[in-house]
């Protein structure tokens, strides 16, 4: 244990308190990292695009818009949902956030902070990442025919899931 302060015991030996001290250190760096970012894309911080961002950063997965808005409503009750697509819209447009138009019409976001692609179930539509090694794909190329500059690759793998192909055996 570590040395108490005043005979106190000292609050970080209990799970609870490192717990919330890990939480607050990680909304310090989300909130540091957000106001970084809308400098860089010239996007004015407003309290409503921090709490979107944040909790973009905490979701797992592929999110719709309408999953998104559902958490942000909890932490701030007056949004819209147009609000919250227009932000989503704002944040794709900046590159800050990653769009995924699904075949099936669906729309889902995900954070663009590293490079990878998609796996997409055609029964359920459920969605995992994939990265470039696993596809086998080459090099990439930045020129292609024509002059063709390359922003980024975007694969989608269509087919069915570990789960799908066992509920159709």
């Amino acid at each position: 244990m570590r040395a108490a302060f005043c005979g106190q015991p000292n609050l970080l030996d209990n799970n609870f308190y490192r717990s919330l001290w890990s939480r607050l250190i990680f909304v310090q760096q989300t909130s540091s990292n957000f106001r970084k970012l809308c400098a860089e894309h010239g996007l004015a911080v407003t309290h409503q695009r921090q709490v979107l961002y944040e909790v973009m950063q905490g979701m797992e997965g592929h999110p719709s818009p309408e999953e998104v808005f559902a958490r942000v409503k909890k932490k701030v009750p007056a949004i819209s949902l147009a609000t919250v697509y227009k932000n989503i819209h704002l944040f794709v447009e900046s590159g800050i956030f990653r769009k995924m138009s699904m075949h099936h019409g669906s729309v889902r976001v995900e954070m663009n902070d590293e490079e990878h692609h998609h796996m997409v179930c055609s029964r359920c539509k459920a969605i995992a990442d994939i990265g470039e090694k696993e596809l086998g794909l080459a090099p990439r190329r930045r020129k292609l025919p024509d002059g063709f500059l390359v922003e980024r690759y975007a694969v989608d793998v269509i087919g069915l899931c570990a789960k799908c192909q066992q509920q159709a055996s």
